[in-house]
């Protein structure tokens, strides 16, 4: 319950910096990170913390990237045999637990003018990755072991997403802007999906006892009546004024404000592709969703419930102790009943309130919740939750901390700007 700097650290190993989080495999830690423009896969030793390997991945490029973002922003995967890894300014790479280089697929360069954050998942004998961007989105699965590309899908109208994949059976179930995608695991064949989802989605699908939970979360789609937008014959005839058949920013500089975000191909013009992806963008709807992954075509209609306030910006839920608990910025919290979608209890963990990116924790009866400014909370894990301590680790932990924390070994690894914790209670 208790944590510091002082206070029940097992150990700390100073890391490059980078937003990645901790993932455990086997007698191994791996993260990611960026030193002095190098990008960085690195291994620690579990118990002692110790840096076991670090190995350096090419990077042909510099992506385009949005303030909070970092290169190393993607998680590492592990099946105990290999680590994989994703650069947006690269590609994948695997790794032996040992730090020999196994392959590395190239991929990109990537139009997403914030920069990567879907992380790659194993699954079966294939390592999955979404790669959404705002032209020519697609999901691809590749051979764990060759690297070789098993299967390649594109995804029309989708356009920037940050989600990273879940997997239920034989399905990968992948968020992106407007829809959830099922995928089979073996072909790439698109089973099902749903809509009426957000338009930038950064979290993973939540799945538990046959339900998927997916949040979805950005500005501009707390609408409850969204607003009407001219179809683009229309809009071409009332704003272009040199009749060039497409529209300039000063043409409709009164329309539209961020002109950047719809001009998908990056030449300075909408056309009826931007146009019409505008559109959609102003009928995105925020909520979290609970459905059943059964069936095929668009299973909109058989949603089990969506709830629309209070949503996430980027954690995704964690269920445990009966319900879904949910944090947003300002440290507001709710949790959820997982089968009808009601409200159990709602407000702010005193002694939390801050921006949150990294997503809720939970084991041994308590839920842990991270804060960007290092304020790890602890709550007591049940539907009507009690905050048992918040730890302000801030001043301590060098201020800052986006990764999701680990738990394992009767402890919580935690990530910060710096350097990487474990905390745990002495025997």
């Amino acid at each position: 319950v208790e944590m510091s700097a002082q206070k029940n650290v097992a150990w700390k190993t100073a890391v490059p910096y980078g937003f990645s989080s901790p993932v455990i495999a086997g007698s191994r830690i791996f993260l990611t990170g960026v030193e002095n423009e190098t990008l960085l896969t690195i291994a620690l030793d579990r118990t002692t913390g110790k840096i076991l390997w670090r190995k350096e991945a090419p990077r042909p490029r510099r992506e385009e990237m949005h303030k909070p973002n970092t290169p190393a922003n993607p998680s590492a995967a592990s099946d105990g045999e290999s680590v994989f890894v994703f650069f947006g300014d690269f590609g994948l790479l695997a790794y032996g637990m040992d730090g020999e280089e196994r392959w590395r697929l190239p991929l990109g360069p990537f139009n997403n003018q914030n920069g990567h954050g879907s992380s790659p998942i194993v699954a079966g004998d294939v390592v999955v990755l979404i790669c959404d961007q705002d032209t020519n989105s697609y999901v691809i699965a590749v051979d764990k072991k060759s690297g070789r590309v098993r299967w390649k899908v594109d995804r029309p109208g989708i356009t920037r997403g940050y989600g990273t994949p879940g997997v239920w059976r034989n399905q990968i179930i992948a968020p992106g802007a407007y829809e959830l995608t099922s995928y089979d695991l073996k072909t790439g064949e698109k089973l099902w999906w749903v809509g009426g989802m957000a338009w930038q989605v950064k979290g993973v699908p939540l799945i538990e006892g046959g339900t998927v939970y997916m949040n979805a979360w950005e500005s501009g789609g707390d609408f409850e009546t969204p607003p009407q937008v001219d179809p683009w014959d229309v809009a071409l005839a009332k704003y272009d004024a040199d009749k060039d058949g497409r529209l300039s920013p000063q043409e409709i500089s009164k329309v539209i404000h961020g002109f950047g975000d719809y001009d998908l191909n990056k030449d300075g013009f909408l056309d009826r592709a931007e146009w019409e992806a505008y559109i959609r963008l102003r009928g995105a709807t925020n909520n979290l969703v609970a459905i059943r992954p059964e069936g095929k075509g668009d299973l909109t209609s058989k949603v089990l419930w969506r709830y629309r306030k209070s949503l996430p910006n980027v954690p995704s839920p964690v269920l445990y102790g009966g319900a879904l608990f949910l944090i947003k910025d300002g440290g507001l919290l709710t949790t959820l009943d997982p089968k009808t979608g009601q409200v159990l209890k709602q407000g702010r963990v005193q002694g939390g309130i801050d921006q949150y990116w990294a997503s809720p924790v939970a084991a041994d009866g308590k839920v842990y919740l991270l804060s960007q400014g290092c304020k790890l909370s602890v709550l007591k894990a049940q539907p009507q939750w009690e905050v048992m301590q918040v730890n302000d680790l801030g001043t301590d932990l060098d201020g800052e901390c986006f990764a999701t924390p680990a738990i394992a070994d009767r402890g919580i690894y935690v990530r910060t700007r710096g350097w990487l914790y474990c905390f745990r209670l002495r025997p």
